[in-house]
Parts: C-alpha cells; structure tokens; sequence
C-alpha cells in the first residue's frame, strides 16, 4: 500500500474537498477515537505551549457539529461546539491564523469563549490538512492576555513545523487502520474461498496446532469444536506413521508436506485423502502458522482398484490367447509340412507379442516399463551362451503402453530379418542397438556387424522394411533410415520422445 503524501505547506485547503459530507468521511478515515491523548500528539502541543509561551495548546478535529480536543495541555474540555471554534477558521488558511487580541478581533469579539470562560484573548493555529486536502482542524497555542506583538518568525516556523508532526501522526493511524481493513478483507475473502472450495480446508499454528477450520472439514469430523481435531487420531493406523514423518520433516525445513492417507469420518467410516499443507513464512523467520487442505479421493481410489483388478483380469485372458492361438498355429502347421517356416515366424511374432504385452499392461509382478527391458526381451532368443552377439548400449527410458506394441514388433522385424537374412544368421556376425536420449528425441541406432557381400546384396530393403518405416513414422512419429557401412547395415530409428512415453 503506497505511503500517503502530506499537504503541501503553504497551501491552502482543497475548497472542493471542504462539504461537510466528504470532511466526515475523511475524518472517520483517520480514526480519530485511536489517537485521543495519544503520548505522542501530547508531547507536541506540550512543546507547542514553551514554543510560544502560553499556558494552552491543542490538537483539534473540527467536524460539523462540535470541536474535539486529541490532545491538550493546560485545558481540562474534551471538545466545545462547533459555533465556537477558533479552529475552524484556522483550517481554511495558508499559513498559521494569528489573532492578537480577539476582543478586537470582529470575527470573535463576540464569541463565548472570549465574552465568558476561559476568557481567550490571543490565538494562534497551524492547519491541519489532510493527504487529499481536506481541512481536518488545527495545532493552535492559546492565552488569555492579548499579545499585540503575535509570535515570532521562529515561532510560527516552529508551530508550522509541529502541524505536520500531527499530521503525520494522523496519516500513519489513517494508514494503518486503511492496511488493517485491507487485511480484513482479504482475510475475509480467504475464508469465503475456504468455505465454498471442494475441499476439507484448516489453519495451524506455528506449533501446528488447529485454529481455523473451513465448514465441510467440521462437518467432516462432526464437530465444531477445533480442539478435538487430532491427525493423530483421525489418520488410520496403516498410514499414521508416513503422515507424521512428512509433517515432521516439514516442520524441520519449513517446507511443504503432502501425504495419502485414509482419513476417519465421524461416523468411523475411513475415507483416502490427498492431505497438504505448507508453511506461512516471513523472510528467514520459522514459519508463524500452516495452511492444509484435503482432498477426498476415496471413490477415485475404489475405481482405480477395480479397474487395477479388471486389467490384470484382462491382462491373463490375453496371454491366455496369444497361448492358444500359438497352440493351434503349431497344430495346423504338422497338417502342413511345406508351410513350416511361416508357422515358426509366426509363432515367433505372437511370442513377441505376448512379450510386448507384459509392458502394456505389468504382468505377474514386473516392475516397470523401459526400452532396455523390452530389447532384452526381445532380443533374448538370439544371444550365443556367451552373450557377446546382442548388446544393448546407451540410454534407458520409459515406454508407455500405446508405444510398447509397435517398438515390439519393430525390433522384433529386425532381428528376424538378421536372423535369416544378416548378421544374427553369420555364427562371426553380431548386433548392438545403441540408444540415446536428448531432449524430445530419442534415436535408437541398430548395428548388424559382420555381413558378408552376399548378405549384403540380399540385405535389401523389403514389405518387411516398408512396414517398419510405417510403424516407425506413423505410429512413433519418428524417422526410419536404412542404410549400410563398411561391413555393417545401420538401422537408424529417431522416435519422439512423447509418442514413446505415451500411455492410454
């Protein structure tokens, strides 16, 4: 909030800010009731009093219908009214009013004050003038003799001077209630927000203790009495231990925590939650109180479970296919002895199938989906005892399940083509896929070493070849190359990185 100017000195009050209507509301605005006998606007109009040697000084707010006194030294009256004051005819002017002698004085020959008690003779008042020019009242020293000669030049600077250390004094108490308000209200915002949101919201003190709770978290926990609110008694047995190590950690390092966890409803049913909650830091400070939020993800939890149950369920009955249809593929191949090589490729491909399907869907306990994985599968069949024909170099990265398909049969395609056609089928032969990852790109090098020229004439590209480069760029949208080097045939495969790791 940007700090208030004071009103230039020697500037008149805004005529246009002086209705009494928008002189109230900026007087309200400075909150006034705060600063009555304030220590430090008495000090000045005590000063103010030896500043010009008289026995009264004054700090006055001058509203419609009366005069009030926030600060006095000498004069026991709390206000006078407003037909009365002196005052108010100092709060319109330039400079400090000066009235010598105020029986002489036509504007307050007549006045009470002068004619009956106290008795005033000389005054003397600094306006006082708000930010936006708004006439507030006025710094005034009073005596009851007249003084023809007025102040000196040093007095009115002084007197002047000590007008803006009240209103200084005025502008800090407007502006601290106007950033309390501020504050107010966005706190206020904040727990309206908290109130509608989906979720089960609190604050915690700095030792985490519960002091604000948002309507559905209450409702939650069928009370409305915070004190009873416990983690340690609302978090279910299996989950309490991962949940107070993550809120210890994070009063620790004044960091954020978030943990699952089964969450107890006060009928005693338990429900999964997300819970988080993070720390309200100033600077360096230790934090001066948390904020946390649940969010019930109970039915989503159930219907991953179930879905989790369906898969494998469906995952078994696949296998169980690739099985059978293998079995009857062998089965019709002894009625058809001349078409045995085409059974064996073909029982090898649903093989590889079946393979790939155990990175689509993780099945009987295998632990995540990588393309190293997947190639040592894949590639499993062709390694010699030593292992030395097949190697897989490079980068590892994660497969995703729309991708493990298609890679399977790409990789699968080559070796069978090695296997029959190049390197893999040379007993001197060998194969090696180099694999690197860089930013969105992953490229994936087969080498096939070792080919003699007869296999590298026959090592032309075929419908096999042609099925990989549509594999490769229609489905990994990537790039197929194929060509050869000294005695290696180079299969160059540059796949996105997105199309790899992408699931359902």
């Amino acid at each position: 909030m940007a700090r208030l100017p004071l009103w230039p000195g020697r500037k008149p009050a805004d005529p246009a800010r002086s209705e009494e209507s928008d002189r109230a509301r900026v007087i309200a605005a400075h909150g006034i009731e705060a600063v009555e006998d304030d220590p430090e606007l008495v000090q000045i109009v005590e000063f103010a009093a030896q500043l010009c040697g008289v026995p009264v000084a004054l700090v006055t707010v001058v509203e419609e219908q009366r005069q009030r006194f926030l600060a006095r030294a000498g004069f026991a009256e709390r206000e006078t009214p407003r037909s009365t004051s002196f005052c108010g005819h100092a709060m319109f002017e330039a400079a400090p009013l000066v009235v010598p002698d105020a029986t002489k004085d036509p504007r307050f020959a007549e006045n009470p004050l002068v004619t009956g008690e106290p008795g005033i003779r000389f005054y003397a008042g600094a306006p006082l003038v708000s930010s936006e020019g708004t006439p507030l009242g006025a710094l005034c020293a009073i005596d009851f003799e007249p003084r023809p000669e007025g102040l000196s030049e040093l007095q009115l600077q002084g007197l002047s001077v000590l007008a803006e250390a009240v209103m200084r004094r005025l502008t800090f108490e407007r502006q601290a209630r106007a950033a309390d308000a501020h504050l107010s209200r966005s706190e206020q915002r904040v727990r309206q927000l908290a109130e509608h949101l989906p979720v089960y919201a609190w604050a915690a003190d700095a030792a985490g203790d519960i002091d604000y709770a948002n309507q559905p978290f209450l409702e939650f926990c069928g009370t409305d009495d915070l004190a009873a609110i416990d983690f340690a008694t609302l978090i279910h047995p299996d989950n309490l231990e991962e949940v107070a190590a993550a809120r210890r950690l994070s009063r620790e390092t004044a960091s954020r925590w978030e943990a699952r966890a089964q969450v107890m409803r006060h009928d005693g049913i338990y429900r999964w939650m997300i819970l988080r909650a993070w720390p309200v830091t100033m600077g360096d400070e230790p934090p001066e109180a948390w904020f946390g939020a649940a969010v019930d993800i109970d039915d989503l939890h159930r219907l991953s479970d179930s879905r989790d149950l369906l898969a494998r369920e469906l995952s078994h009955r696949i296998k169980n296919i690739f099985a059978v249809v293998s079995g009857l593929v062998a089965v019709r191949a002894r009625a058809w002895p001349h078409a045995r090589e085409f059974a064996d490729e073909l029982q090898a491909t649903i093989r590889a199938l079946g393979r790939a399907h155990d990175y689509v869907r993780p099945f009987e306990g295998r632990k995540g989906s990588s393309l190293h994985g997947l190639l040592e599968d894949l590639l499993q069949p062709y390694r010699d005892a030593r292992g030395g024909r097949v190697a897989v170099n490079g980068d590892d990265c994660t497969i995703g399940e729309k991708a493990a398909t298609p890679l399977a049969l790409i990789f699968h395609e080559l070796a069978t083509n090695s296997a029959k056609y190049g390197a893999l089928g040379d007993a001197a032969g060998s194969v090696s896929v180099d694999i690197a990852s860089s930013g969105d790109v992953i490229t994936a090098d087969w080498f096939e070493r070792g080919l003699s020229p007869g296999e590298r004439d026959s090592a032309r590209e075929g419908f096999g070849s042609r099925l990989l480069r549509m594999a490769v760029e229609g489905q990994l949208d990537g790039k197929f190359e194929r060509r050869f080097e000294a005695d290696a045939l180079h299969v160059a495969l540059t796949l996105s990185r997105a199309a790899v790791e992408a699931g359902d």
